[in-house]
């Protein structure tokens, strides 16, 4: 075989998770896991039955249709006509993915080319790296910094070269829990006509906004035309593992994101596309009681890490929280978060990993609060160890 790498040198460095490695360590120690992204408890049980129902009912236990099932693509429509007066063609411009990451990587592979440019929010999700670099793009960070996390948008311009294809937007924002204001939407959206530049926006936590308001940057003007759109059931009804997500655009984008889709998955989730689709169709009342709920543990866990000592930034979305560490004296967030569940009983990740330059967020540390009230309740506790 040579020298040669086995790895593709596009993906070098990426290896394994930092979710992976966090959830292993928390498997490993016991200790309580506020690192990886997922509930601890299932969402609606009307959802789940509807799964049974449609595994019982022989449903999707073969292989869907490859876009999706007709009766999601139809909930999908309705529910951005519900909340957001967007009105999309469930049969043209509706595309049903393997989670949002599927999506994600589907419209890296689908819209770019070796030697694009992609500017995106920086800390980022560790997959959005993958994806651009497995296309053969060059990521550009924007970078947010705290306390606030707002984008410049002054250097957003400034970055934008005549390489630059798509801007890849997150909002609500994971890790830092920054939401989008129309201002900063309203002038990235004219950025983007300006410049003509595509336009990805990973809207995941549409759902849980606290502070402010979740507006699709598709609805302005000049945007449809040029911006995928990408959401999912994991965050929204607290079933991650079923791995249900969608992109939104108009006919031609989804027909190219489609043409890479059919050769990642090409189909999945068969029996749960027909839960999801009751799912979205449960009354306002829920999605608002969901909210509160998530707003109430993070106010819990906020008001916890400020005792332990932790410099704590309020997200306004998601169910993350950023905090830094260096009112403890620590340096290092991958060194404090390895030794967390020695000292406490509490896993955490470094937010340094979700940035080019790991300096930039070398005191970051992301907790999770979409957990059961008593289980962040016992992480407070034991978080209060760090200053005793």
């Amino acid at each position: 075989m040579g020298a040669r790498p086995l790895l593709n040198r596009r993906l070098d460095g990426l290896g394994t998770t930092i979710f992976a490695e966090m959830s292993a360590l928390a498997t490993a120690t016991g200790a309580i896991n506020l690192g990886q992204g997922f509930p601890d408890t299932d969402g609606p049980e009307s959802v789940r039955e509807a799964a049974v129902r449609a595994l019982r009912d022989g449903r999707g236990n073969q292989y869907p249709p490859g876009p999706g099932i007709p009766e999601l693509r139809t909930a999908i429509s309705d529910h951005q006509r519900h909340f957001y007066g967007l009105n999309l063609d469930p049969d043209t411009e509706v595309l049903v993915t393997a989670g949002a990451t599927e999506a994600i990587a589907a419209s890296m592979l689908a819209l770019l080319e070796p030697g694009d440019e992609v500017i995106a929010f920086e800390p980022f999700y560790d997959s959005y790296a993958a994806c651009i670099a497995m296309a053969g793009a060059k990521q550009v960070p924007l970078t947010l910094r705290a306390p606030s996390f707002r984008p410049d948008l002054d250097e957003l311009r400034a970055m934008i070269t005549p390489r630059t294809r798509l801007l890849l937007l997150n909002t609500p924002h994971n890790p830092t829990g920054m939401v989008l204001t129309p201002d900063e939407e309203s002038a990235i959206a004219a950025l983007a006509v300006e410049c003509n530049l595509l336009v990805v926006t990973d809207e995941v936590y549409e759902h849980l906004v606290y502070e402010g308001t979740h507006h699709p940057i598709a609805a302005l003007p000049g945007m449809r035309e040029r911006t995928v759109s990408i959401s999912s059931a994991g965050k929204t009804f607290s079933f991650t593992g079923w791995k249900v997500g969608w992109a939104m655009a108009d006919a031609p984008l989804i027909a190219a994101v489609r043409t890479a889709k059919q050769y990642l998955t090409y189909v999945s989730a068969g029996p749960f596309q027909y839960a999801i689709a009751e799912a979205l169709r449960l009354p306002d009342a829920y999605f608002d009681t969901f909210r509160a709920d998530l707003q109430h543990k993070r106010d819990l866990l906020g008001s916890g890490l400020r005792t332990a000592g932790f410099e704590v930034y309020q997200p306004q979305g998601t169910y993350f929280i950023t905090t830094d560490i260096a009112p403890f004296g620590e340096k290092d967030a991958y060194a404090f978060c390895r030794s967390l569940p020695e000292r406490c009983g509490v896993v955490a990740v470094p937010n340094s990993v979700f940035y080019d330059d790991p300096d930039i967020g070398r005191t970051q540390v992301r907790f999770a609060f979409c957990k059961r009230t008593t289980v962040l309740q016992e992480a407070v506790d034991r978080l209060g160890r760090l200053t005793r």
